[in-house]
């Protein structure tokens, strides 16, 4: 019997992660009141705008909708790899050949599984940066609230009292709630903008990476199938003996080196515009920049620190999600004992020695 050769077992980081430091693992990953079937996703989308402020309903029951996603993704990940070890499982009982072979194309699928377990880590740090939006519409929703309550009073008051001393102070409490009003607006606008593009970034850049390892592993598992002698042999006779341990382990091995090795620089894949298409990109870039220069805002907001380390993601996630999860059905687990810490989980099977 072969052994099994397992990528990674190290785990040791890989390249693209040193470049940019991984996101903590997602907030989806812990316990669940409502199971992971589709009676908590029907719950969250039906609720997801049910509640809060009438600004904020809108982008919440996507927040809602996109941890359906995330959690459907975390489900993918977690049966593949379990397909892998099948069929790994399976393939012990057929010849040498097809045996070694669908054993490492179960390392390789179940590699898959964890990129895609990982992508969900990464998929989070969107869904967070759109909670933020989110808590800022449902923040100047009040002041909405209170021009238009004051607007109302003045005019039931005109049309009751025209003479009311009332009417001075109200209309003095509607310019400073005009004021509120639209300083909260003009933040508001800028945040979602800032906060968008930010958010869209992190999903992007996520499945760019996930796709091309994907891409990777899928060209890999192609050369492992060259391996096996599909040769059609007549009744009686014998295939020549399977010699191609080594290769697949040196196949393998390639695959793991190019994809520890893998930075978003040396990506496969580039999106090229056309020419029409670059022009009017940069004469709109060229239109926002003669905005900058003429509008100095650099004073106007408190900066926003988004584009540091994921931990500062995690500390925004503890302090949105904890308002979420009381109105979901989750409740609050340590990350380190959900189903998602698949890294010490063994692949395929346990390695054989080769008798000398």
């Amino acid at each position: 019997m072969h052994r099994t050769y397992s990528m990674r077992q190290s785990r040791a980081p890989t390249a693209s992660q040193l470049q940019s430091p991984p996101p903590p693992p997602s907030s989806t990953k812990s316990g669940r009141f409502f199971g992971k079937g589709s009676l908590g996703h029907a719950l969250r989308r039906n609720a997801g705008g049910a509640f809060g402020p009438d600004l904020a309903k809108k982008l919440s029951q996507l927040v809602k909708m996109e941890k359906n996603v995330m959690r459907s993704m975390e489900l993918v990940a977690k049966e593949r790899m379990e397909v892998a070890q099948q069929l790994s499982l399976w393939g012990e009982a057929t010849d040498e050949d097809v045996s070694d072979v669908t054993d490492k194309i179960g390392v390789l699928l179940y590699e898959i599984g964890e990129l895609e377990d990982q992508y969900v880590d990464r998929y989070d740090q969107y869904r967070i940066t759109m909670k933020s939006i989110r808590n800022i519409e449902a923040s100047v929703q009040p002041s909405r609230d209170r021009k238009q309550k004051i607007t109302d009073q003045i005019a039931q008051l005109k049309y009751k009292e025209p003479n009311s001393p009332k009417i001075v102070v109200l209309e003095q409490e509607l310019v400073r709630a005009e004021a509120e009003s639209l300083v909260a607006e003009a933040q508001l606008s800028n945040i979602t903008r800032e906060k968008v593009k930010a958010a869209y970034v992190y999903q992007f850049d996520a499945l760019r990476e996930h796709c091309e390892k994907v891409a990777i592993i899928a060209g890999y598992g192609k050369h492992l199938l060259d391996l096996i002698d599909d040769a059609p042999v007549t009744p009686g006779e014998t295939r020549a003996a399977y010699d191609g341990y080594e290769a697949s382990k040196a196949i393998i091995q390639d695959c793991e080196d190019a994809l520890t090795n893998w930075v978003t620089s040396n990506a496969a894949v580039s999106s090229k515009l056309s020419t029409r298409s670059r022009n009017l990109s940069q004469r709109r870039r060229n239109t926002i920049r003669a905005r900058e220069e003429g509008h100095d805002l650099s004073h106007q907001d408190v900066p926003l620190n988004d584009n540091g380390s994921w931990v500062q993601q995690q500390e925004t996630r503890l302090d949105s999600d904890a308002e979420e999860e009381e109105e979901e059905e989750d409740h609050p687990h340590s990350v380190l004992g959900s189903d998602g810490g698949m890294n010490g989980e063994a692949r395929g099977r346990t390695q054989e020695i080769l008798a000398a």
